[in-house]
């Protein structure tokens, strides 16, 4: 009933904004009988139609100039949501006779679409597919029941449903039954991946009653046809008020899963990218589409991961020329945000369905998780917590509801189907107010949109300052709560992580320091760290813990102390299993690293990828070798390979031997008895998968744990993990090694009576232009400590070049970003000019 009532209000609005009230005296602003009314077309009324009836405007009477009587008027002014069979209005002349109209066609199949088209090839006039095509897909009913894959008839009606039981009347449909879409994606996986022992969570065929061929083979032969085109086009602008209607008020998806159909067919659409498309039809289209409920919206990601790669990026590249085209369009700013924008919101959560089919059709490992250790809890109350709040952050990481209802997760992808980085939005993140948005993120998710929902179409460098907003946040919380105690129990005041340490004693002295501070109160940790030399004057603007990260990485990577082995060809630390370190020390790293992040300083660490995989939970297996141990790698890929006889060429066993610290080789059972249990064609796969697991996880078990634990004493209650992914953690703790010079030089300011057009600027450009990249880089880490560039890359940087005084012959060069300033003294000749 609310939906007929609805529709009825929605076709009377189309026709007072068309056709007018027949009240030449109408004031009413939305008549189109009112004097000064702008007319509209049919799309533009569609749209403002359900406007209107939103809003519950001003409805005219019926005027009996306009519409003489009821039944008069239903017959001769079409309407917007059409008659009873949904017919969608038409201006085109019938040059047909009435038994040539297919009045009686309610939902087509690919066989009538062709019979129809042969009809109108014949007699060189379209009209009539046109009308047909136009009249269905602008009827959400008549598209559920088209193109089905099963060979019975859809009656449209209830009392057909129950009577219909003939069989079509084309019996050679039997033979034409075609593969559908979700067959194309089930090569299956190739034996590098069998071998590493991963989860391949490759999804059997989604059931849908859509013949996806079918439609595919009806799109390419009408799309040519510049008329049907336009027809499929203004067919979507009048389906799309119809299903917004069906999927607020009505939960069609529940009484009827094959109303997802709709979307389907409708995607399959290989035109949805043009401009018409972009303009008119798309915008309504993803909002229809984002208000699907949650186990459609998973349904339909599962079929699209097993299309093909072509159709996957032809979907991924819609949605986004919709944002680019929406956001180029319009103008954004902190009281009209991108985020407020309805069609880019809508459109960045349909381009999230394609992202996770991009994952599920890739190469999944859903196992080989690390196992999650108890988050260390603070032993005072939180400020919240004084207040009788409750701390949003301490719920732990959110999980995107689409990702738990599909059970899969980013990290879970070793290669997806389309890089990661295609799905990024560039024109997106540079009108973001990256603020206002994380604000959202953290305090108003259930009526605000926040784009770091959706993460992927993110770029680093976007990511990376809502980072450090939830990190100043979080150290400015520390710091009233301190003030708060200070005041309650008379405790002395420290707003901040004070490490007071001798040089030639930095290790001891930062890890009591800190292991007492995990110990008595973690939360501590996520105060703004300030380091002190003893013996030294100096005020840590940020330099001064800098040059703390470097000394304290500098002796735990030293290849002396054993507590990290050295591969001189990859240029690569890995834990040594032979360490006589406790685990504190390797908390201390793990603690540095968090703090490095916390405190937005980039350090000079090098750690293969399988390491920043670990900490984010998942476990190494045989495929991170190529990177960690390349020539063990190549050995086992060898193996793999190999088509000769394995146990009588090989010779190898279950039993695997390493050195330790002091050069003695020690033998360890991959399996019990492994030493009994010779290698051949049918067991090496899991000798592999073993051998894997036992370099990368149980040999260093003890010592990657204890690393973790301090990695996630400072990181537990960021957004990291939902919002990074492990090669950009990396970018975050190390920065890029690509450097564009370029873009430094155009980003410095100078000062002290230094300007660009400078002689003495000039040269000095000049010339570091001129360096080698081995220059570069020891010119970058001469000035801020180290070789790489920080996310984002060398722009990012705030560099400003002045003379450090008005009487001296020396030029300081000072390098700042948020909470950080490095400064290096050079001498030059004085300024000439």
């Amino acid at each position: 009933m609310k939906r007929a009532a609805a529709k009825h209000l929605i076709e009377r609005y189309f026709r007072q904004l068309t056709e007018g009230c027949g009240n030449g005296a109408c004031t009413n602003e939305f008549c189109a009988s009112c004097l000064g009314f702008q007319p509209l077309d049919h799309n533009a009324a569609a749209i403002r139609a359900l406007e209107l009836y939103k809003m519950n405007a001003k409805l005219c009477g019926r005027h009996s100039a306009a519409f003489p009587d009821n039944s008069s008027a239903k017959e001769t002014h079409p309407t917007l949501l059409g008659d009873r069979h949904g017919k969608m209005p038409d201006h085109e002349d019938n040059l047909f006779p009435p038994r040539e109209d297919f009045r009686e066609v309610h939902y087509l199949t690919e066989e009538k679409v062709y019979e129809i088209l042969s009809i109108c090839e014949g007699k060189k006039d379209y009209s009539p597919l046109i009308r047909v095509i136009g009249r269905i897909f602008s009827n959400a009913d008549g598209l559920v029941q088209s193109f089905r894959k099963d060979k019975e008839q859809h009656p449209n009606t209830k009392e057909q449903r129950k009577t219909h039981q003939a069989k079509d009347e084309d019996k050679d449909e039997d033979d034409k039954e075609r593969t559908t879409a979700m067959e194309q994606e089930s090569e299956a996986s190739a034996s590098v991946e069998g071998a590493t022992g991963a989860t391949e969570n490759r999804l059997g065929p989604v059931e849908v009653s859509v013949d996806i061929e079918a439609v595919r083979r009806v799109y390419d032969r009408l799309l040519s046809n510049e008329k049907m085109e336009s027809a499929f086009l203004n067919a979507l602008v009048y389906l799309t008020p119809n299903v917004e209607l069906d999927l607020t008020y009505l939960d069609v998806y529940d009484t009827n899963p094959d109303y997802l159909n709709i979307f389907i067919i409708v995607m399959e659409n290989s035109s949805l990218h043009s401009p018409e498309y972009l303009e008119m039809a798309m915008p309504l289209f993803c909002k229809c589409m984002s208000k699907l409920p949650l186990p459609a919206l998973a349904k339909l990601t599962r079929l699209w991961s097993q299309y093909s790669v072509e159709h996957i990026r032809r979907m991924m590249e819609t949605f986004q020329q919709l944002i680019t085209y929406t956001v180029i369009s319009n103008e954004y700013d902190s009281d009209s945000l991108v985020n407020d924008d309805e069609c880019v919101v809508a459109a960045a959560k349909c381009l999230k369905l394609v992202f996770y089919a991009n994952v599920l059709g890739g190469d999944l490992d859903t196992g080989h998780n690390e196992e999650e250790e108890p988050a260390s809890e603070s032993s005072e109350l939180t400020l919240q917590e004084l207040l009788g709040e409750e701390r949003s952050n301490k719920k732990g990481p959110r999980v995107d509801p689409l990702e738990k209802e599909l059970g899969v997760r980013t990290l879970d992808c070793r290669r997806p189907l389309i890089p990661f980085e295609e799905f990024v939005n560039e024109p997106l993140n540079d009108v973001l107010e990256m603020d206002k948005d994380f604000t959202f993120f953290k305090v108003d998710s259930e009526s605000k949109f926040s784009f770091q929902s959706c993460p992927f179409i993110l770029n680093a460098c976007t990511k990376s300052l809502g980072l450090y907003y939830d990190n100043r946040i979080s150290m400015y919380s520390e710091r009233r709560i301190t003030a708060l105690y200070s005041l309650v129990q008379g405790q002395q005041l420290n707003p901040y992580l004070r490490l007071k340490v001798r040089r030639d004693h930095i290790i001891d002295d930062a890890l009591v320091r800190l292991e007492m501070i995990a110990m008595e109160n973690p939360a501590d940790l996520r105060k703004q760290l300030f380091v002190e030399f003893e013996g030294e004057q100096g005020v840590d603007e940020g330099g001064v813990s800098k040059e703390f990260f470097q000394l304290v990485l500098e002796e735990m990577f030293n290849p002396d102390i054993g507590m990290f082995t050295y591969d001189d060809s990859t240029k690569l630390f890995w834990y040594n299993p032979s360490s006589l370190e406790n685990e504190a020390q390797f908390t201390l790293i793990g603690i540095v690293l968090g703090l490095a992040i916390y405190n937005n300083c980039i350090l000079d660490v090098h750690f293969p990828m399988v390491v920043y995989r670990k900490l984010m939970g998942k476990k190494g297996t045989y495929l991170d070798l190529t990177d960690s141990h390349p020539v063990l790698y190549q050995s086992l890929r060898e193996l793999l390979d190999y088509e000769g006889d394995v146990e009588e060429d090989m010779m190898i066993t279950f039993q695997i031997s390493q050195t330790d610290l002091f050069g003695d080789p020690i033998t360890y059972d991959l399996k019990e008895n492994g030493d009994k249990i010779p290698v051949n064609a049918d067991n090496r796969k899991e000798f592999v998968s073993l051998y894997g697991d036992y370099i990368l996880n149980k040999s260093v078990e003890r010592q990657f744990k204890a690393f973790r634990r301090g990695f996630q004493m400072v990181t537990n209650e960021s957004p990291l993990k939902c919002l990074f992914r492990p090669e950009e953690v990396e970018l975050l703790i190390c920065g890029s090694r690509n450097l564009d010079f370029q873009a430094l030089e155009e980003t410095t300011e100078y000062d002290g009576g230094y300007s660009k057009d400078c002689r003495i600027i000039k040269d000095f450009w000049e010339t570091v232009h001129s360096f080698g990249e081995e220059d570069k880089r020891l010119f970058l880490q001469f000035t801020t400590g180290t070789d790489r560039a920080p996310v984002g890359g060398l722009g990012k940087l705030k560099m400003i070049i002045a003379k450090n005084g008005p009487d001296t012959d020396r030029t300081v060069m000072t390098l700042e970003r948020p909470e950080k300033i490095c400064a290096a003294t050079l001498p030059i000749e004085p300024d000439r000019d």
